[in-house]
Order: C-alpha cells, then sequence, then structure tokens
C-alpha cells in the first residue's frame, strides 16, 4: 500500500482552526503545571527570610529544596498512572483529570500551616504533571496535521514557560495564599474549555470506534470528506495494535529501541544542562549574582525571554527541523554556562569582578535564549512523534518518569555543590554534560520534519517511503 507523504499533505484553508483550539485549552493544563514548576522561585525566598507577615513557616534551605523538587517525585506516580488511563480512559479524559489534583494543591499551598503540608501539596500536583505531561504531548501528535504538528507540539513548552513566568509576576508581588488562590483558578478554566473539545482519532480507532473517529476528524480539520485520512489512520493503528503493546515492546522492537535511545538523549541533553536547578532557583541566582537590577525583575525578564524564545522555536520548527535548532541550541547554551561557572569561580577566588558584574545576568539571559531555541520545546515535541499506538502510553510514561529522576537528580546537585563547594562548581558540569549531549544528538538524532506519524515509524523501522 503507498502511504501518503508529509510533503504532499495539504491543510485546507481555515481547517486548523479547531486543531489550534484543542491544542490550546488542553496546554492549559501545562500553564497550570508550569506554575506549580516555577513557584519556588518567588516563594522559597519569602520562606527561607522568614522575616514576612505572610508566613509563620520556618524553613530550612534543605527544606527548601525539597520542597522545590516534590512535584517531580510525584510525577512519578502521575505518569505510571498517565501510562495506564490515557489508554483505557482516553487522552481527553486524562487531560481533564488533570484539572482536580493541580486545583487541590493551589488550595493546600494558600491554607498550608506546615513543611509537611506543603510536601503533600506539591507532591499532588506532581501527580497531575505526570499525567499531563503522558496526555498532552500524545493529545496533540495524533490531532494535529504533520504541517504544524511542530508548532502545536511547541506550543506544549510555550504554555509551560508562560505558567512559569506568570506565577513570578504573581508570585513577585503578591502574598503566598493569594498568589496559590489566584492559581487555583486555571484548572477550572482548563475545566470548562477543554471538556468540548473532540478525543484523539488514534485513541478512537484504537477502542474500535470508527464512528466516533470520523467525526472527530470531521472537526479537527473542518471538512466533511475526511475518508482517505481515516482510512490511512485505521490502517496505521490497526498494525501498530496487531499485537497488545507491553511494556517490555518498547525494548524488544528495534524500532521501538531506536525511539527510546533518541528519548533519552534528548531529554538527558535538556536536563544535564541545568534547566531545572535553574528554574527553581533563579531569583537566589541573581542574589548571589549581585547585579544592581533587583533578582524579581531580573528573573521576570529571565522568563520573559525565554517564552519568547521558545515561541520563536516553535513557529520555525516546521521550517528549519529539528536537528538543526538542537545542534545549534545545545551548543550555544554549553558556551554560556561555562562563560557563567567561570564568573563564579573567579568571583569565590579573590579576584576583583566587579567592573564585570553584568556577566552573570546576561549570561544566563544568553542560556535562556540558547537553550530556549531547540532544547526547550523539542524534546517535548518528539515525545508525541516518535512511538506507535500500542506502546505510545508505556514509552511517555517512561519518558516522563524519567525526565523527575534527572530533574530531581540536578536540583539536588545544584543545591548541594552550592552549599558545599560554590555555585560555579554546577554551572561547569552542565556546560560538560552539554557537550556530550551534542555528541549525541549529532550522531543518534533523526530529522522528523514533515513527515506523518506513520513514515516516522517507517524510518525507524528503516524502511523506505512507498
Amino acid at each position: 500500500m503507498k502511504i501518503t507523504t508529509g510533503s504532499s499533505l495539504k491543510i485546507h484553508q481555515g481547517s486548523a482552526y479547531f486543531q489550534y483550539l484543542a491544542a490550546f485549552t488542553g496546554t492549559l493544563t501545562i500553564i497550570t503545571s508550569g506554575m506549580h514548576y516555577g513557584w519556588p522561585s518567588p516563594s522559597l525566598p519569602k520562606l527561607l527570610d522568614n522575616s514576612t507577615e505572610e508566613t509563620a513557616l520556618t524553613i530550612t534551605e534543605s527544606e527548601g529544596s525539597w520542597i522545590a523538587v516534590m512535584p517531580l517525585i510525584g510525577g512519578f506516580l502521575g505518569a505510571s498512572i498517565g501510562g495506564i488511563t490515557v489508554d483505557i480512559l482516553g487522552r481527553k479524559r486524562t487531560i481533564i483529570l488533570t484539572t482536580f489534583p493541580f486545583f487541590a494543591g493551589w488550595i493546600m499551598v494558600a491554607y498550608s500551616k506546615s513543611v509537611i503540608i506543603l510536601y503533600i501539596a506539591r507532591f499532588i500536583a506532581g501527580i497531575s504533571d505526570g499525567w499531563a505531561f503522558t496526555a498532552v504531548p500524545m493529545y496533540i501528535g495524533e490531532i494535529a496535521d504533520p504541517k504544524i504538528r511542530g508548532l502545536l507540539g511547541s506550543g506544549v513548552s510555550v504554555t509551560w514557560i508562560f505558567g512559569i513566568l506568570l506565577i513570578n509576576i504573581i508570585g513577585s508581588y503578591l502574598s503566598i495564599t493569594v498568589t496559590a488562590l489566584i492559581s487555583s483558578l486555571l484548572p477550572v478554566l482548563t475545566l470548562a474549555t477543554f471538556m468540548w473539545m473532540p478525543e484523539s482519532p488514534y485513541h478512537l480507532l484504537m477502542r474500535n470506534k470508527p464512528k466516533e473517529a470520523q467525526e472527530s476528524l470531521q472537526k479537527l480539520r473542518g471538512i466533511q470528506d475526511v475518508d482517505s485520512e481515516l482510512n490511512r489512520l485505521t490502517v496505521a493503528v490497526k498494525k501498530q495494535t496487531e499485537s497488545t503493546g507491553k511494556f517490555l515492546d518498547l525494548f524488544a522492537v528495534k524500532s521501538n529501541r531506536k525511539a527510546v535511545l533518541i528519548i533519552l538523549i534528548v531529554r538527558a541533553a535538556q536536563q544535564l544542562s541545568g534547566t531545572t536547578a535553574i528554574t527553581f532557583y533563579t531569583q537566589i541566582i541573581f542574589k548571589e549574582a549581585g547585579d544592581d537590577i533587583s533578582s524579581e525583575i531580573a528573573t521576570i525578564i529571565y522568563f520573559s525571554v525565554q517564552l519568547i524564545m521558545t515561541m520563536v522555536c516553535s513557529s520555525i520548527v516546521d521550517k528549519t527541523g529539528r536537528r538543526p535548532l538542537l545542534i545549534t541550541s545545545i551548543s550555544g547554551t554549553g558556551i554560556v554556562l561555562l562563560i557563567e561557572g567561570t564568573y563564579f569561580y573567579l568571583n569565590k577566588s579573590g579576584v576583583d569582578v566587579t567592573q564585570f558584574s553584568y556577566i552573570p545576568v546576561a549570561a544566563l539571559i544568553g542560556f535562556v535564549v540558547l537553550f530556549s531555541l531547540g532544547m526547550q520545546s523539542i524534546p517535548i515535541l518528539m515525545l508525541g512523534e516518535l512511538f506507535p499506538a500500542n506502546v505510545k502510553a508505556f514509552a511517555l510514561c517512561l519518558a516522563d518518569i524519567y525526565f523527575a529522576i534527572l530533574a530531581t537528580i540536578v536540583s539536588k546537585f545544584f543545591q548541594l555543590m552550592k552549599y558545599h563547594f560554590g555555585i560555579y562548581v554546577p554551572f561547569y558540569a552542565f556546560a560538560v554534560c552539554c557537550a556530550l549531549g551534542l555528541v549525541c544528538i549529532v550522531l543518534f538524532v533523526p530529522e522528523t520534519k514533515g513527515k506523518t506519524l506513520e513514515e516516522i515509524q517507517m524510518c525507524l523501522r528503516g524502511e523506505k517511503r512507498g
């Protein structure tokens, strides 16, 4: 059978509207995730300072680091549950489910009177985070036309960064309680809007619901005649689900092994650059840098630049391709991390760096520009592209758990190295990891630009297009 190539697929005028709408309302839950994720940046300095009237909590630096990483630990459970629910309940219902723990987490943060309650609240939010990053990339990858899949898939990172920026703006100028109460409105908005969106046609075909899959495609494509695409998807899903997928198929099947290797490489390169630690401790890093600009303003500028650059990446990824952006991004990221580490090393060594006090802020802005050019969004985008339907749930579950492990290790590594040896040590380590990641990306990561999900599977199997 001849499979239609990505280059021959055309988007009918106006037909992408519902795809954009479905992707946008689905990623509202990712905004909430970003807000929980970015919450430590404006909030930990207040809790550690213990001089404000807004909280009676007294926490140590170690307790603060555990508060920061608790969503990552909750993500283990969330990803495991999400790997089951996305196939049983569907992508749509799983995304809807994320709103409830997210809401509960914010309410608990708002009225927390102890460190233990904060731990629990952040852990519960992490459960939703695991669900969200299992279901949302999968949903968007399956509903999007190949011509705009890169744009819509990168929207996961854009909205996540927007959430981090939003919580830094709100949290820097409002109390922890008021910030949490305002933030709790977003899960409600997600529930109220996304519940009207269609389910993924891939999932409906997997559940043997061709009529509902046809209706879903008609909504998503904005046309009535979807027979050709429906037939293509039916053949693809049937082929991919001929045998019931098992977790071990990720490693037993050669094409799946290649996909797992690619995801492990890009996720490791992303996280070992230190992005999670820098996100958690942005205001603290800027305070240590000691520049004239306030740490709150510098942090808001930092995440604003990250949002803009991630949007730039989203808009060009379908034109330039994944590989060029990844290679450029990780190369530049490694260089600015080296500069950042060198500044802090010279400062700790007693060298007078007063006239170069702008360097740490400038280097961090350079980091966020270059990192957001590719490394921020493309690893998440590729999660929705590389795996066949019968193991996709297991793959995204594994990827999210892997992310949580890496992010937790990196965050604790940053805190411990900073405390015991100096802040320059983690920055040097992250620069070395970027160099190693660059080599692995060049050698092992393929280009997926413009390919249908079926064509990507053919490439992983080593087959030529028909």
